[in-house]
Protein backbone atom coordinates (compact mmCIF):
# COMPACT_ATOMS: atom_id res chain seq x y z
CA UNK A 1 0.00 0.00 0.00
CA UNK A 2 2.78 2.42 0.96
CA UNK A 3 4.71 1.54 -2.22
CA UNK A 4 1.69 2.41 -4.36
CA UNK A 5 1.22 5.74 -2.54
CA UNK A 6 4.91 6.60 -2.92
CA UNK A 7 4.80 5.76 -6.64
CA UNK A 8 1.72 7.96 -7.15
CA UNK A 9 3.33 10.82 -5.22
CA UNK A 10 6.62 10.51 -7.09
CA UNK A 11 4.86 10.42 -10.49
CA UNK A 12 2.84 13.47 -9.46
CA UNK A 13 6.08 15.26 -8.56
CA UNK A 14 7.60 14.21 -11.88
CA UNK A 15 4.65 15.60 -13.83
CA UNK A 16 4.75 18.84 -11.80
CA UNK A 17 8.50 19.18 -12.43
CA UNK A 18 8.07 18.51 -16.16
CA UNK A 19 5.30 21.09 -16.44
CA UNK A 20 7.40 23.71 -14.65
CA UNK A 21 10.32 23.04 -17.02
CA UNK A 22 8.09 23.42 -20.08
CA UNK A 23 6.46 26.55 -18.66
CA UNK A 24 9.92 28.05 -18.13
CA UNK A 25 10.82 27.34 -21.77
CA UNK A 26 7.94 29.26 -23.27
CA UNK A 27 9.16 32.58 -24.58
CA UNK A 28 7.65 35.17 -26.82
CA UNK A 29 9.31 36.35 -29.99
CA UNK A 30 10.07 40.06 -29.87
CA UNK A 31 8.20 42.08 -32.50
CA UNK A 32 11.48 43.51 -33.80
CA UNK A 33 12.87 40.02 -34.56
CA UNK A 34 11.15 39.84 -37.95
CA UNK A 35 11.61 43.50 -38.87
CA UNK A 36 13.87 44.38 -41.79
CA UNK A 37 16.65 46.79 -40.92
CA UNK A 38 19.01 48.68 -43.26
CA UNK A 39 21.77 46.08 -42.71
CA UNK A 40 19.43 43.29 -43.83
CA UNK A 41 18.71 45.12 -47.08
CA UNK A 42 22.45 45.65 -47.70
CA UNK A 43 23.16 41.97 -46.99
CA UNK A 44 20.47 40.84 -49.42
CA UNK A 45 21.85 43.12 -52.13
CA UNK A 46 25.31 41.64 -51.61
CA UNK A 47 23.99 38.05 -51.65
CA UNK A 48 21.54 38.31 -54.57
CA UNK A 49 21.85 38.72 -58.34
CA UNK A 50 19.22 38.66 -61.07
CA UNK A 51 19.77 36.68 -64.27
CA UNK A 52 17.89 37.36 -67.51
CA UNK A 53 16.58 33.88 -68.12
CA UNK A 54 13.54 31.82 -67.25
CA UNK A 55 15.42 28.51 -67.20
CA UNK A 56 15.76 27.91 -63.46
CA UNK A 57 17.11 24.37 -63.98
CA UNK A 58 19.98 25.78 -66.06
CA UNK A 59 20.83 28.31 -63.34
CA UNK A 60 20.76 25.62 -60.65
CA UNK A 61 22.97 23.36 -62.76
CA UNK A 62 25.49 26.19 -63.20
CA UNK A 63 25.40 26.92 -59.44
CA UNK A 64 26.02 23.26 -58.57
CA UNK A 65 28.91 23.02 -61.04
CA UNK A 66 30.44 26.25 -59.72
CA UNK A 67 30.20 25.10 -56.10
CA UNK A 68 31.89 21.84 -57.02
CA UNK A 69 34.62 23.76 -58.86
CA UNK A 70 35.14 25.75 -55.65
CA UNK A 71 35.70 22.52 -53.70
CA UNK A 72 32.24 22.12 -52.18
CA UNK A 73 30.41 18.83 -52.02
CA UNK A 74 26.68 19.01 -52.72
CA UNK A 75 24.78 17.94 -49.58
CA UNK A 76 21.23 18.70 -50.68
CA UNK A 77 19.65 19.71 -53.93
CA UNK A 78 15.97 20.25 -54.60
CA UNK A 79 15.34 21.65 -58.06
CA UNK A 80 11.59 22.06 -57.58
CA UNK A 81 12.29 24.37 -54.64
CA UNK A 82 15.32 26.04 -56.21
CA UNK A 83 17.69 25.01 -53.41
CA UNK A 84 21.27 23.78 -53.21
CA UNK A 85 23.22 23.26 -49.97
CA UNK A 86 26.91 22.42 -50.15
CA UNK A 87 29.81 22.16 -47.69
CA UNK A 88 33.56 21.92 -47.69
CA UNK A 89 35.94 21.20 -44.85
CA UNK A 90 39.16 23.16 -44.45
CA UNK A 91 41.98 23.63 -41.97
CA UNK A 92 41.36 26.47 -39.51
CA UNK A 93 44.72 26.51 -37.74
CA UNK A 94 45.88 30.03 -36.95
CA UNK A 95 49.61 30.44 -36.25
CA UNK A 96 48.94 33.31 -33.80
CA UNK A 97 46.51 31.17 -31.82
CA UNK A 98 48.96 28.27 -31.71
CA UNK A 99 51.75 30.58 -30.54
CA UNK A 100 49.50 31.96 -27.80
CA UNK A 101 48.57 28.43 -26.67
CA UNK A 102 52.25 27.44 -26.54
CA UNK A 103 53.06 30.56 -24.49
CA UNK A 104 50.21 29.76 -22.05
CA UNK A 105 51.49 26.19 -21.72
CA UNK A 106 55.10 27.28 -21.11
CA UNK A 107 54.32 30.16 -18.74
CA UNK A 108 51.38 28.77 -16.79
CA UNK A 109 51.26 25.05 -17.56
CA UNK A 110 47.76 25.47 -18.99
CA UNK A 111 46.58 23.65 -22.10
CA UNK A 112 44.50 25.95 -24.29
CA UNK A 113 42.51 24.58 -27.23
CA UNK A 114 43.07 26.28 -30.59
CA UNK A 115 41.05 26.29 -33.80
CA UNK A 116 41.54 23.05 -35.70
CA UNK A 117 39.21 22.71 -38.70
CA UNK A 118 36.19 24.39 -40.20
CA UNK A 119 33.18 23.51 -42.30
CA UNK A 120 32.06 26.14 -44.74
CA UNK A 121 28.46 25.89 -45.90
CA UNK A 122 27.04 27.52 -49.02
CA UNK A 123 23.30 27.81 -49.55
CA UNK A 124 21.89 28.79 -52.93
CA UNK A 125 18.23 29.69 -53.41
CA UNK A 126 16.71 30.59 -56.75
CA UNK A 127 13.39 32.30 -57.35
CA UNK A 128 11.67 33.24 -60.61
CA UNK A 129 10.60 36.89 -60.63
CA UNK A 130 9.02 38.52 -63.66
CA UNK A 131 10.74 36.58 -66.44
CA UNK A 132 14.07 36.49 -64.60
CA UNK A 133 15.70 34.32 -61.97
CA UNK A 134 16.93 35.75 -58.68
CA UNK A 135 19.86 33.82 -57.21
CA UNK A 136 20.79 34.29 -53.56
CA UNK A 137 23.85 32.66 -52.04
CA UNK A 138 24.95 32.74 -48.41
CA UNK A 139 28.11 31.40 -46.83
CA UNK A 140 28.51 30.37 -43.19
CA UNK A 141 31.20 28.55 -41.29
CA UNK A 142 31.56 26.53 -38.12
CA UNK A 143 35.01 26.23 -36.56
CA UNK A 144 35.97 23.35 -34.26
CA UNK A 145 38.87 23.54 -31.82
CA UNK A 146 41.35 20.87 -30.79
CA UNK A 147 39.00 19.83 -27.97
CA UNK A 148 36.35 18.92 -30.53
CA UNK A 149 34.09 21.84 -29.52
CA UNK A 150 32.62 24.47 -31.81
CA UNK A 151 34.57 27.64 -31.11
CA UNK A 152 32.84 29.85 -33.69
CA UNK A 153 29.69 29.96 -35.79
CA UNK A 154 29.57 32.87 -38.17
CA UNK A 155 28.17 34.18 -41.40
CA UNK A 156 30.79 35.02 -43.99
CA UNK A 157 29.98 38.43 -45.40
CA UNK A 158 33.09 39.58 -47.22
CA UNK A 159 31.85 41.48 -50.31
CA UNK A 160 34.72 40.20 -52.47
CA UNK A 161 33.69 36.60 -51.89
CA UNK A 162 30.15 37.26 -53.13
CA UNK A 163 31.32 39.36 -56.09
CA UNK A 164 33.73 36.61 -57.15
CA UNK A 165 31.01 33.97 -56.82
CA UNK A 166 28.58 35.90 -59.00
CA UNK A 167 31.23 36.78 -61.60
CA UNK A 168 32.07 33.10 -61.98
CA UNK A 169 28.38 32.19 -61.99
CA UNK A 170 27.71 34.69 -64.80
CA UNK A 171 30.44 33.05 -66.87
CA UNK A 172 29.11 29.57 -66.04
CA UNK A 173 25.55 30.56 -67.01
CA UNK A 174 26.85 31.97 -70.31
CA UNK A 175 28.80 28.78 -71.03
CA UNK A 176 25.85 26.59 -70.05
CA UNK A 177 23.44 28.60 -72.24
CA UNK A 178 25.75 28.31 -75.23
CA UNK A 179 26.65 24.67 -74.47
CA UNK A 180 30.35 25.46 -74.39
Amino acid sequence: MWGKTIRLASSGLFILAALSVFAGCSTTIPKSALAMNPQTVEDRQLQTRRFDTTNEAEILSACAALLQDLGFGIDESETRLGLIVATKERDATDAGQVLGAVMMAVLFGVSTPVDDYQKIRASVVTRPVGGRINVRVTFQRAVWNTSGQISRLERLDEPGMYQAFFERLSKAVFLEAHEI
